[in-house]
């Protein structure tokens, strides 16, 4: 999650957490922990990641970063399981966010930034094209995000000794069949 190395300079965790502080108290909010985001990382958890390198960059750039830091915390609040979850359109990148933008709405009083980085940050996937900088922020710091997720996991597969048993097999046969 957010460790010591991610702290940078002339950043508060303290000033991070009193911003989403109202946010991360909520029921609803607090369900996306049971959902699963991207390999093995819960929806809560890639938020709050989400939202803290949107804080730091938004910061730095001199932008509206607590506006962007709440939208960003709250960007996948949909509610359910997108791996397992059936779906009669398959527009899956681009209704989520709808969704969370409608889930958010019923509970919160959102600005304008904070709408636009939930209904928007799926672009470049989808058309749906950011209206503010602070929405193109939390658009990268997303797919950062799940890439750091997704290959954190891929490196825990690629180091059990299921994986190297089944490498060793691999090699064998192609060793046994070229001799």
């Amino acid at each position: 999650m957010i460790t010591k190395d991610l702290i940078v300079e002339n950043t508060s965790l303290e000033e991070f957490f009193s911003i989403i502080n109202d946010l991360v108290k909520n029921a609803k909010v607090q369900k996306m922990k049971i959902y699963n985001q991207h390999a093995h990382t819960s929806c809560y958890k890639h938020c709050m990641q989400v939202a803290y390198y949107t804080y730091i960059i938004c910061k730095k750039l001199n932008l509206d970063y607590v506006s962007a830091t709440r939208g960003a915390m709250l960007h996948d609040l949909f509610l359910y399981d997108w791996h397992t979850h059936i779906r009669e359109d398959k527009s899956w990148k681009g209704q989520h966010a709808k969704i969370a933008l409608k889930n958010a709405t019923a509970i919160f009083n959102l600005n304008d930034i904070e709408k636009d980085v939930i209904v928007n940050h799926m672009w470049p996937v989808t058309i749906k094209i950011p209206h503010y900088k602070e929405t193109v922020v939390v658009t990268f710091a997303d797919k950062y995000s799940a890439l750091v997720e997704t290959f954190k996991h891929i490196r825990g597969i690629l180091h059990t000794k299921k994986f190297y048993k089944y490498a060793y097999v691999f090699l064998s046969l192609i060793v046994f069949r070229i001799i």
